[in-house]
């Protein structure tokens, strides 16, 4: 499992690549008191070159003990470029013992009572305003919490338009028939949502029954915009399926953003009759529409499309694919590497070497160099 893998470079990675961690102090109204956060930024945020880039947000109840974890996870990963770059705020909650009354519910209803109220408020109406104001944040938000938190993290969904997009339940303390309640909303949400659910087989007993029946009632009610997913962790109890926990909901979440993988490939992608290039735009546009993260398109990701094509003889799309590499990299050898295949497939061999040529005047692209594009020109000459 990548989860045990991942496990080992939580250790050292915050430290390994340049994240930067601050804690700040929001005045609330509300609560009548000033809260701390801790905001982790990326590696790449004070750069130059990303000054009007846009991040998504993950918000970290218990952020004593969550951000930590996180922050390591996803440095390793933003490293490899496997999952996007989040901007972290981890709500501090250790302080006089703030999660017990900030996530209290009653328990006759069910559901928050007057601070807990207020405490929903503050995150709604004063620290994510604070947050969207003074950081790049893009429109994809998640949550997170770990058992009293991670139960108090569906409130948010029985609002009528969720303020976010994910939501990660690690070995959630589910308060009085929620585990019918929520099931019922998560199938009349009409818009994306990510909803990730974690329990382990040294769970607390009483907590991981009901946590079972929230995942079978989710099950019996599928739902077309829901990205479900139940993990029963194997050898972790209520504590130590937190790190195991992790990687898995981040690549639930994130699993759209992932370079097309060799199961991809073979399974969703040579496989179609037609089609590859328009399943290469696709997948960008959501990353793009659900996750609000642009990026160009990976060179791998080119690749794998070339690859398909060219096993399955669709010889004509290639000519859309560099289309597409035009707009991704611009001016450079790249696009006209895939002009020149064309060409050179389609038997028209004077073209194709114009098209390298051409090419040989660009920018180069990793391995697509100037002396790649002359030599792939002198061979059809």
């Amino acid at each position: 499992m990548k989860n045990k893998t991942l496990l080992f470079f939580l250790l050292f990675t915050t430290a390994l690549f340049a994240q930067k961690k601050v804690n700040e102090d929001i005045p609330s109204e509300k609560l009548k008191v000033n809260r701390q956060i801790t905001v982790v930024t990326p590696a790449s945020y004070d750069s130059p070159a990303n000054k009007n880039k846009k991040y998504p947000l993950l918000v970290l109840l218990d952020g004593d003990y969550l951000v930590d974890p996180f922050s390591g996870m996803l440095s390793y990963t933003e490293y490899w470029n496997d999952l996007p770059e989040v901007i972290i705020v981890g709500i501090n909650q250790n302080r006089n013992n703030e999660r017990k009354t900030d996530c209290h519910v009653e328990k006759e209803t069910g559901l928050p009572d007057e601070f807990s109220e207020k405490f929903f408020d503050f995150i709604v109406t004063e620290m994510m305003p604070y947050v969207e104001k003074k950081y790049r944040i893009s429109p994809f938000k998640i949550i997170a919490g770990h058992d009293l938190t991670a139960g108090y993290i569906n409130f948010f969904l029985y609002k009528e338009n969720p303020l976010f997009n994910a939501y990660i339940a690690l070995s959630p303390e589910l308060p009085k028939e929620m585990e019918e309640d929520l099931a019922g909303r998560l199938a009349d949400i009409k818009t994306p949502i990510y909803y990730y659910l974690a329990t382990a087989d040294g769970d607390v007993a009483k907590m991981q029954k009901k946590i079972k029946t929230l995942d079978e009632n989710i099950k019996k009610a599928p739902s077309p915009t829901l990205k479900y997913y139940f993990d029963d962790i194997k050898n972790a109890s209520h504590y130590s399926l937190v790190p195991f926990a992790i990687p898995e909901a981040m690549y639930h979440i994130f699993s759209i953003y992932q370079p097309i993988t060799s199961t991809e490939y073979q399974e969703k992608i040579v496989t179609l009759k037609s089609g590859y290039v328009d399943y290469l735009t696709k997948k960008y546009d959501v990353i793009q529409k659900d996750l609000g993260v642009k990026i160009p398109v990976r060179l791998n990701d080119f690749r794998a499309i070339e690859a398909a094509i060219l096993k399955n003889g669709a010889y004509e799309e290639l000519k859309l694919l560099s289309d597409v590499a035009s707009k991704n990299y611009p001016k450079t050898t790249f696009a006209e590497y895939y002009t020149g295949l064309y060409y050179e497939k389609m038997g028209e061999n004077k073209k194709a070497v114009n098209a390298y040529m051409k090419g040989y005047g660009y920018s180069e692209v990793g391995e697509y160099t100037k002396d790649m594009m002359l030599e792939k020109a002198d061979n059809l000459k």
